[in-house]
């Protein structure tokens, strides 16, 4: 068994501006897994409560049509560049997929720059929640710097330097845009939907409350959800901390856990081809060959 603070030491070795692909691998794929699964599912989840983007993505139909299709190919196309490398064959198809997605429509640089920021903020925010330890300094550094490169080669202009500066980003940006629509919140509701899907059936009001429960009040009326009862909210948020000290005392993860080692990944049972994950709204592109 590996010690506890085995890939702490690691990272310590390592420089957050040249190896910040491998400090982020582990800290995605060995440290924080299903910490940073959630955290990821619910940095999507805010950016529908802005209206441009929540009412795109409601007009595509997809998460009417197939919501857990949608939901998988989002997290494995984010999971691709972070397992197998940004500038690798793989990798640079993942992001290829995703830029030929986003092309299909009318995005502006600021809505892409604000979903980026909540891949940067809302994991550290959720860690220091209630994750079994807060990120370190130079995970932090790192990534913000893997996001930063992420970015680029998504054409994303005018990204901040620091975490502190997509923090600001992300704040600003939800308390000028965040409102309520139509359609925005239907693809909440959807999202709700499937991960009531993910336990037995009989916990579904108890999934659906313990989800609202983590979410902020300005996220809230955003999407008109009533506010759940402040006693839900202490008995979620220490459930949470409560496992958060019991994996501080686990050893260290040997082995990676990426997204589709993830038992709410189910559309592909099979396996998949990165080329043919999300949606071709102008049709089949060539394949990467």
């Amino acid at each position: 068994m590996l010690p506890r603070d085995h890939w702490q030491r690691h990272v310590a070795t390592l420089d957050p501006e040249a190896d910040y692909e491998e400090i982020y691998r582990v800290v995605f794929a060995h440290e924080f897994p299903w910490d940073l699964h959630q955290a990821m599912s619910f940095a999507l989840f805010r950016t529908y409560a802005v209206p441009s983007i929540g009412r795109l993505l409601d007009e595509t139909g997809e998460f009417r049509r197939a919501t857990q299709k949608r939901y998988d190919d989002t997290v494995l196309l984010l999971d691709e560049p972070a397992r197998s490398g940004l500038r690798s064959p793989s990798g640079l198809r993942a992001i290829r997929r995703v830029n030929q997605m986003h092309g299909a429509y009318d995005i502006s640089n600021d809505d892409l720059r604000y979903v980026l920021s909540t891949f940067v903020v809302v994991p550290k925010r959720w860690l220091d929640d209630f994750g079994w330890r807060p990120l370190s300094p130079a995970e932090v550094r790192a990534s913000v710097r893997y996001y930063r490169e992420l970015g680029a080669l998504m054409g994303i202009r005018d990204l901040p330097a620091t975490y502190q500066g997509f923090d600001e980003l992300l704040t600003s940006y939800e308390a000028e845009h965040f409102a309520f629509d139509e359609g925005g919140r239907r693809v909440a509701d959807s999202t709700l939907r499937l991960l009531t899907t993910f336990y037995p059936a009989v916990l579904a009001p108890v999934v659906r409350t313990a989800s609202l429960a983590l979410l902020d009040d300005p996220l809230l009326a955003a999407f008109g959800f009533p506010r759940p009862p402040a006693a839900a909210r202490r008995l979620v948020r220490a459930a949470l901390r409560t496992r958060g000290r019991v994996v501080s005392v686990l050893p260290a993860r040997r082995r990676p856990r990426h997204s589709p080692d993830m038992p709410t990944i189910r559309s592909y049972p099979d396996g998949y081809d990165v080329d043919a994950l999300g949606t071709f709204p102008r049709g089949c592109p060539r394949s990467s060959a």
